[in-house]
C-alpha cells in the first residue's frame, strides 16, 4: 500500500496542487479516481460521509490522516517531507498571503471560469463570463508584476505558493479560450521553470480521468 492516497480526477486544479506536490516530493502515492461529472460523486451522501464533507477533491489519506482543502494538503506534504517549506515565519506568512490570493483570485476564478466554457451544460451566461474574464486579466497582472525579476513566488526557490499558483495555468489554452503564457512573459519564464523541476507531470498525465468521456 502507498504511503499516500489522493482523490482526485484528471480535470480538477484544485486536485493537481496536490497530485503535483507529491510527484514533486517523490512521495510514494496512487491517485483514488473520483468520478466527479459523469456520476456526481462528491454529491453523494456515501462521497460526504466516509471522504469529505464539504463535497470536494482533493483529499489526501497518510495514515489515519484524512485532509482536504488543497492549501491544507500542502502544507501538510511540505512539513512532512521538507520540501518546497518556506523557512521561517516571513516566509510562512508571505507562501499564505499568495495561497489566499490564489485560491480567491486567480484559480478562484480561473477554475469557474474553465468550468463554465467547458463543462457546464448550459454553459456560462456571456456576461457572467465577461465579468469573471475581466478579473482573471486584473489578477493575471499582479501574478506577472510579482514574477518580475523573480524566479518563483518568494524568491530565488519554488516553495508550496508557488506548487498552488500554477495549478489551473498548466491546462490547455483552447479550455480557456485565450493564451495566458502567451500574453504573460513572467508567467510563462516561471512555469517553464516549475515544468523542469524534477517529478513535474501535466495534470492530465499525473491524474485519473482523462480524456473525459460523458456518454
Amino acid at each position: 500500500m502507498p504511503d499516500y492516497q489522493l482523490y482526485c480526477f484528471a480535470q480538477s486544479g484544485n486536485a493537481y496542487r496536490a497530485a503535483l506536490m507529491l510527484n514533486l516530493i517523490g512521495a510514494d502515492w496512487r491517485p483514488v479516481y473520483v468520478d466527479f461529472f459523469k456520476a456526481g460523486e462528491t454529491r453523494t451522501p456515501k462521497y460526504r460521509a466516509d471522504v469529505n464533507e464539504m463535497g470536494e477533491v482533493p483529499v489526501l489519506v497518510h495514515g489515519n490522516k484524512k485532509l482536504s482543502q488543497s492549501g491544507v494538503i500542502l502544507t501538510y506534504l511540505a512539513e512532512h517531507s521538507g520540501k518546497f517549506k518556506p523557512e521561517d515565519e516571513d516566509e510562512r506568512l508571505e507562501a499564505l498571503r499568495w495561497i489566499i490570493f490564489d485560491n480567491q483570485k486567480v484559480n478562484g476564478f480561473l477554475g469557474p471560469y474553465r468550468f463554465l466554457k467547458n463543462f457546464a451544460k448550459p454553459p456560462g451566461d456571456p456576461a457572467v463570463m465577461a465579468f469573471l474574464k475581466g478579473r482573471i486579466d486584473g489578477n493575471l497582472a499582479i501574478l506577472d508584476k510579482r514574477l518580475d525579476g523573480r524566479p518563483f513566488i518568494l524568491g530565488a526557490r519554488p516553495t508550496i505558493a508557488d506548487v498552488s499558483l500554477c495549478a489551473y495555468l498548466y491546462y490547455p489554452a483552447e479550455e480557456f479560450g485565450f493564451d495566458i503564457a502567451g500574453t504573460h512573459r513572467n508567467i510563462a519564464a516561471w512555469l517553464d521553470r516549475i515544468k523542469g523541476l524534477p517529478g513535474w507531470k501535466h495534470p492530465y498525465e499525473l491524474m485519473p480521468g482523462y480524456p473525459l468521456v460523458l456518454a
